[in-house]
């Protein structure tokens, strides 16, 4: 009788250690929280709004497609690096950007072919020099074709895959 009661006392001992456990750790309720529990999400422009700031002027638009770049040594390709990128934009102005993509694709893969040929995705090729530098040839092609609407070229993901 005792083996079929012994699981069932120490189940039953687990569960309200663990409820004691939740109670008494539990965080102290924000004050703030609760004042507008039925009011709408606030969005950045409501939130600036609210503060009595301007709203946001500017968006972000996602390349469709990651870019591939082979890193070369010796001849043969030793390294595979991807990157998704996106671009800060003044607002309204994505569907230009998608009209341009092809060009900027072009532009963008020429300085990460360079920057690659250049050893920038060689060793420790995340370190914020490297980065600070692609981010600034992107941003140049960028706006050479783009012109002033683009603000910033955001490095959304990186990856290296050695062979």
């Amino acid at each position: 009788m005792l083996r079929k009661l012994l699981p069932i006392l120490l189940a039953l001992f687990g569960l309200g250690a663990g409820l004691g456990a939740g109670i008494a750790l539990k965080p102290e309720p924000d004050p703030h929280a609760a004042e507008d529990v039925c009011a709408p999400p606030a969005t950045a422009e409501t939130a600036a709004k609210a503060e009595g700031e301007e709203a946001p002027s500017r968006d972000y638009v996602k390349m469709n497609n990651q870019f591939v770049v082979p890193v070369v040594e010796g001849g043969r390709v030793t390294a595979l690096v991807i990157l998704s990128i996106s671009l800060e934009v003044q607002l309204a102005t994505g569907e230009l950007v998608y009209q341009r993509e092809p060009k900027l694709r072009d532009g963008f893969l020429q300085v990460l072919f360079d920057h690659a040929n250049a050893g920038g995705f060689r060793g420790a090729f995340t370190e914020a020099n490297n980065m600070t530098v692609l981010r600034h040839a992107l941003l140049e092609v960028a706006q050479k074709s783009l012109g002033p609407i683009v603000s910033d070229v955001l490095i959304v993901d990186i990856v290296r895959q050695d062979s």
